[in-house]
């Protein structure tokens, strides 16, 4: 019997949510919130768990990148409903679960703060690891190769045209998930849940006043 799988994805403005079995998807939603995914997750994720029932099998969350409050609160809900359904938890990249059509292989541009651009490749439902940071000129170069690109940012980098608008979508995650070969899902599983971080953590700190050793 196929699995049954919650996914949820808070890396965007739009969360989603999915229970998907096999080729039947039970509950899909999806809601724009912001910076309140806290506040708007619930209602949907309870129907969803309503939708899932007994049968739930595992829960796959988007691990970003994107915004890093959102993915926390995906990992919080995730570990929740794991810990009481008695359940495993997964997660996999929001970049490799758009919801619009593309080719299995295409290159992801997102903005990485401090005047930098990520670059990213996906090919069959799989985030490739060697992720770039680059400057706006080198992102403006690389992505104009002629390959199809996709930014998951609520504004088009750089404004550049050739690239397409996305958001993650619950079901492709629980989709891509579902037909990992069966060791691999067990090693998924056995992974910390933790947000994809671009980069370490930036802290300001403070100065210390004339005189202090």
């Amino acid at each position: 019997m196929p699995a049954t799988l919650l996914a949820l994805d808070l890396s965007a403005a739009h969360g989603s949510l999915a229970v998907v079995c096999g080729a039947e998807v039970r509950f899909e939603a999806s809601f724009q919130s912001e910076r309140s995914h806290n506040a708007r997750v619930f209602a949907p994720l309870q129907e969803a768990l309503a939708a899932a029932g007994d049968a739930l099998t595992g829960v796959v969350i988007g691990n970003g990148p994107g915004s890093y409050t959102g993915v926390r609160i995906a990992i919080a809900a995730a570990q929740g409903i794991a810990l009481s359904r008695g359940v495993w938890c997964a997660g996999w990249s929001s970049l490799a679960a758009p919801n619009v059509e593309m080719p299995s292989h295409y290159r992801v541009i997102g903005d990485a703060r401090r005047q930098s651009f990520y670059l990213a490749e996906v090919k069959n439902g799989r985030l490739m690891p060697e992720i770039e940071t680059v400057s706006p000129e080198v992102a403006r170069e690389r992505c104009s190769d002629g390959s199809p690109w996709l930014t998951f940012d609520p504004q088009l980098p750089l404004g550049l045209p050739q690239v397409v608008q996305t958001r993650p979508k619950a079901v492709k995650l629980a989709q891509i998930v579902a037909a990992l070969p069966e060791a691999e899902l067990r090693e998924l599983i056995a992974r910390p849940l933790i947000p994809h971080y671009l980069a370490e953590a930036f802290i300001t700190k403070p100065k210390r006043p004339p005189g202090t050793p």
